[in-house]
């Protein structure tokens, strides 16, 4: 046996899982943290199960809950493969999140264990936890992190069966929920072989030798759930903590990046970046950029293609699961749609009394797995998991159509949607298109109140460096979409900001917006 519990195999590439990859190749390298640390698979599989054999040790079980508020780094990639191969449930929080919100989550979750950098320790006082433990750091009532598996055989931990993420949602109405998924009594390797080869097959890509780079945030499902599944099928981890242009570009020449995760806030500042510094780098590795987290600009999007070639995808999902996925060559065809559903989902388009809509006819959209009940509940809380289903299906709130040919076009979220005059207003056409000008860096819009017309829009800009917010640009910017956009679309007012309200993906903190102006500030 080897230092994993596994007998010695000859290397496979086409095998896939990091237990599988540290048998036949313990010495291959499995991630290059932000620090610059390697660490290799068999380095990796050996601290997972000593990290699942001490939490066992400390009384857990299948089902019981792990929350980690930690860095992008090998700690978070430890406790994913540790808690997925011993049934428990892995809870991400949000770093950027205040201590009273990061106490309800560990409260809401249940969380046995809590493991968290130094800087966020203070101010968590969650009480149900068995043990707590501290990154990089010592303060009273938490044990270091490396005392965590300290001692404990690199064997494989006893009763492995199959564990996963409980995401929270990010809470558009109300706090955060986690969607709990069923877990099947199934073999973990099995697991991974189940979702890791027909995911990456979906792109184009097949397990072997790659790069993927990390430069969001892992406590969200989508760069983790990438992040784990290119890891689980032999692609080196290049984990950033958090996104800059050039250093992506650097990194991608440097490591020879082949495939990536990034939100459109990323291609704005990608573009943004001086034409001779992106010319200095060679991004010619690149085999696959993914996209998702709000909707993109189309003309963003086809800057990034004619860059960096036809490699650019997207899909349309959420922590509840996937929607659909487009590849370059269709959205080149339809720009703007977020694709056709995906391989075994369905997804309909339904009015507000459920009926579903013909082709062309904006509606919410449902989505779910062809023919099988939803395999999640929102924990605590089955009024909202009954809320949010009809007929078998399950809608985040997504507002869009499909068209004749079966692809979705994603208009916004019913929470963003402006209703003024009684017509509705769809924030993400005008944020699109106000992003094109070249004096904006970052743009939200939001509805605030308005005696007259019930809401009116609001624009809320940043402006790039250089640029000078106040009348002459808000004018510059109104003269900008006159004629690109309809006339009860135009923003009322536009009001600059030096940096918005932002998670560390990208995406927009909008309820934080509405509140400051909803006063009509």
């Amino acid at each position: 046996m080897d230092a994993i519990g596994r007998s010695a195999a000859p290397a496979d590439l086409a095998s896939v899982g990091v237990h599988v990859l540290a048998a036949a190749e313990p010495d291959r390298r499995a991630i290059i943290t932000p620090t610059g640390e390697v660490v290799t698979y068999g380095q990796l599989a050996a601290q997972a199960n000593r990290v699942a054999r001490a939490l066992q040790s400390l009384g857990l079980t299948a089902g019981d809950v792990v929350a980690a508020a930690v860095h992008n780094g090998r700690e978070f990639v430890e406790l994913v493969i540790a808690t997925a191969q011993v049934g428990m449930y892995l809870v991400p929080i949000n770093t950027r999140l205040t201590p009273p919100e990061k106490n309800y989550i560990v409260n809401d979750s249940g969380a046995k264990v809590l493991v968290a950098d130094a800087e966020y320790v203070t101010g968590i006082d969650a009480g149900v936890l068995v043990a707590r433990f501290i990154v990089d750091g010592a303060a009273t009532g938490w044990r270091p992190y490396a005392e965590l598996g300290s001692g404990e055989s690199a064997d494989l931990p006893e009763r492995r069966t199959v564990g996963t993420i409980m995401g929270y949602t990010s809470g558009t109405t109300g706090r955060p929920k986690g969607v709990k998924r069923t877990l099947p009594p199934i073999d973990p390797e099995e697991g991974i072989r189940r979702s890791v080869v027909p995911a990456i097959a979906a792109y184009g890509m097949a397990p072997g030798e790659g790069v993927h780079l990390v430069c969001s945030p892992l406590y969200h499902a989508a760069p983790a759930g990438h992040a784990l599944t290119f890891l689980h099928a032999g692609h080196m981890l290049l984990i950033h903590r958090r996104f800059d242009a050039e250093q992506t570009l650097r990194a991608i020449e440097q490591h020879g990046v082949t495939s990536s995760h990034m939100v459109p806030t990323h291609f704005h500042r990608l573009l943004q970046l001086p034409p001779e510094t992106r010319a200095r780098h060679d991004v010619s590795s690149l085999r696959l950029l993914v996209h998702a987290g709000a909707p993109c600009p189309v003309e963003i999007k086809r800057q990034m293609i004619d860059w960096v070639g036809p490699i650019v995808w997207e899909y349309l999902g959420a922590t509840e699961g996937l929607v659909s996925r487009v590849s370059p060559d269709e959205w080149l065809a339809k720009p703007g749609t977020v694709g056709r559903p995906a391989t075994g989902v369905t997804v309909r388009i339904l009015d507000d009394e459920g009926r579903e809509q013909p082709a062309g006819e904006v509606g919410t959209i449902y989505f779910g797995q062809t023919g099988q009940a939803p395999a999640f509940e929102y924990h605590n809380d089955p009024d909202k998991t009954a809320a949010n289903r009809v007929d078998g299906l399950v809608t985040i709130g997504d507002i869009g159509y499909l068209d004749g040919d079966g692809y979705l076009f994603l208009l916004d979220r019913r929470t963003d949607l402006i209703v003024s005059g009684g017509v509705n207003i769809y924030p993400a056409e005008i944020e699109q298109t106000l992003i094109l000008h070249p004096a904006v860096q970052d743009v939200a819009v939001i509805g605030v109140p308005d005696p007259e017309w019930g809401q009116s829009v609001l624009a809320v800009v940043q402006p790039v460096e250089g640029a000078a917010p106040g009348p002459d640009l808000a004018a510059e910017l109104r003269a900008f979409s006159d004629h690109r956009l309809a006339s009860f679309k135009q923003p009322r007012r536009i009001e600059f900001v030096s940096e918005f309200p932002r998670t560390e993906s990208g995406k927009l903190q909008r309820r934080v917006l509405r509140d400051a102006y909803q006063g009509g500030r």
